[in-house]
């Protein structure tokens, strides 16, 4: 599943721990703002992982799932992510 993750979280340190566990999941596409694809599995970990560090009373982390059908509608004004998230990479 595609998912559009979102955060807004107050405390720099706690913002930087969530930003680099997302860039391990997805591609960063705005400064708070990853796509990522994820299964079930994947979700699961994921979501634990971020409650662990999320401060529930000043923090918000959103996940939005997208269809095939509705990615193919995302409309980008301005500059775009040099990669997108179905890009393939080889890592050595």
């Amino acid at each position: 599943m595609f998912y559009l993750v979102c955060y807004d979280i107050v405390n720099n340190s706690r913002r930087q721990k969530i930003s680099l566990l997302l860039e391990a999941y997805g591609l960063r596409v705005q400064k708070s703002v990853f796509e990522c694809v994820l299964d079930e599995k994947q979700y699961k970990n994921l979501s634990q992982r971020l409650l662990k560090l999320v401060n529930k009373r000043e923090d918000q982390v959103r996940f939005y799932p997208l269809s095939a059908n509705t990615r193919t509608k995302v409309a980008v004004l301005g500059t775009q992510a040099k990669l997108a998230i179905d890009d393939a990479a080889f890592i050595v």
